[in-house]
């Protein structure tokens, strides 16, 4: 049997008590005053020998949103729109990088796109009440060039410090020499960035492949195969229809009873 490991849950868990801890700074975000024309949105402030990192410090005039998913963009057209500065980080090089690189070729919305329009722009009237994952990525590339947003590719946010003698986030990015000083974080992740395949007693010993949902492609290649799905959510259920679809043959496990409506 080939063995198809689908966990788009359990990561959830994981990602939830991490960000229990995090001050949400974003609830502010109603008071923030836009500044003076005259100031600019990023200030360099000079390097201090006593700094603890010897880093360049950086002042953002406004909120840093990790993540250019979705959820950050978002959050950067609400700014927009009211002439709030901002600073938008992403560590991919695209926006959306789940849904370019983690998604399997039959994605569509789960839900009808009246549900899953992003603020103040809604989805286009010819598109099909469950848009494609491309349709999808169609939409959030019009979105960016329709509120003029601009996300930093590139930037990986090490870690977000709060100093209680400031009121000031230190931002850290990943492998640079300089650090974001900012009053508000808004985190912008999303829920299942990172894929979580737990240890399995005797996996070692299967001889077929055991892979996540998030590099499943399609069923090509496992047609007469048998593949076990582990889970049933919305991932389980299409990738099993997809393999049905290529001539694979699915077996599915859940941990607890499912009601299936037709």
């Amino acid at each position: 049997m080939e063995c198809l490991y689908l966990d788009a849950e359990l990561s959830k868990e994981k990602e939830e008590e991490e960000d229990a801890q995090p001050r949400q700074l974003h609830r502010l975000l109603p008071h923030l005053q836009p500044p003076p024309t005259s100031a600019p949105s990023l200030s360099k402030l000079s390097t201090s020998a006593t700094t603890l990192r010897q880093r360049l410090r950086v002042y953002v005039n406004g909120p840093i949103i990790v993540g250019a998913g979705p959820s950050g963009l978002a959050t950067a057209a609400c700014l927009q729109l009211l002439h709030l500065p901002f600073l938008l980080l992403e560590k991919e090089s695209c926006i959306a990088s789940l849904w370019h690189q983690r998604t399997y070729d039959r994605l569509k919305l789960h839900l009808p796109k009246a549900f899953c329009s992003l603020p103040f722009m809604p989805f286009p009237a010819h598109f099909p009440d469950y848009p494609t994952r491309d349709q999808f990525l169609a939409y959030l590339d019009a979105y960016c060039r329709h509120f003029h947003l601009r996300p930093r590719f590139g930037q990986c946010v090490e870690s977000a410090t709060f100093d209680h003698v400031t009121g000031l986030w230190h931002v850290s990015i990943m492998g640079a020499e300089f650090e974001y000083l900012c009053r508000w974080v808004v985190v912008a992740t999303g829920e299942n960035a990172v894929p979580d395949l737990p240890e399995l007693p005797g996996r070692e010993a299967f001889k077929g492949n055991v892979v996540h949902s998030v590099c499943y492609k399609n069923g090509e290649g496992l047609r007469g195969k048998e593949v076990l799905v582990v889970g049933c959510g919305n991932s389980g259920m299409e990738v099993c229809l997809d393999l049905c679809e290529h001539g694979a043959k699915p077996f599915m496990v859940v941990r607890n009873g499912v009601s299936v409506s037709r």
